[in-house]
């Protein structure tokens, strides 16, 4: 029996709401999200020191991320970490993701693919930034060592990677249950 995607009925009740106003988030809780972001990416690009080698020789450079409404500047400082750039200074790279459906984003992501993204601008830095994604993981074991020591944190991650193996699995069955059913 071919396994249906729990998303299903969601993705199709999404699909036939009217569309809804452009509901935007208040410009404080932008703000502050944003901030955290690059928080979080920095503890991250602390851990390598490769990625802060290769940041700190793009220093100065903006990068533009963008999905839908939302976007973030980016700017690589000398330190070879990353700040939030003035909303006037010119993207020296613009990455913008393709994919309009958070659903179908999510899926991809849990999956371990890289959502389709759009590129343009300077080629080294949009070089340096694919190296980034590809090569720095956040070490989400050694954080939660810190604080609850090595083996809880271990248990926890092991149980988090098991979990999201299973849900990997169960999305792959059903994309390809969803790819064979001939359409009614």
């Amino acid at each position: 029996m071919a396994t249906q995607s729990p998303f299903s009925w969601l993705e199709g009740l999404l699909q036939n709401l009217p569309p809804l106003p452009n509901l935007q988030p208040p410009e404080w809780a932008v703000d502050e999200a944003q901030r955290r972001i690059v928080l979080l990416l920095n503890h991250i690009l602390m851990q390598e020191v490769e990625a802060t080698s290769r940041l700190a020789r793009q220093k100065g450079r903006v990068v533009l991320m963008q999905w839908r409404s939302f976007s973030v500047r980016l700017v690589a400082t000398p330190a070879g970490l990353l700040d939030r750039a003035a909303a006037q200074d010119k993207p020296d790279l613009v990455l913008a993701v393709s994919e309009e459906s958070p659903l179908t984003l999510a899926q991809n992501v849990l999956r371990g693919d890289k959502p389709a993204v759009r590129i343009e601008g300077d080629v080294q830095l949009a070089a340096d930034v694919n190296w980034l994604v590809d090569h720095v993981r956040w070490d989400i074991e050694e954080d939660l060592a810190r604080v609850m020591g090595d083996a809880p944190a271990h248990t926890l991650s092991q149980a988090a990677r098991n979990m999201a193996a299973a849900l990997r699995q169960f999305l792959g069955n059903a994309a390809a249950a969803d790819s064979t059913k001939a359409p009614t």
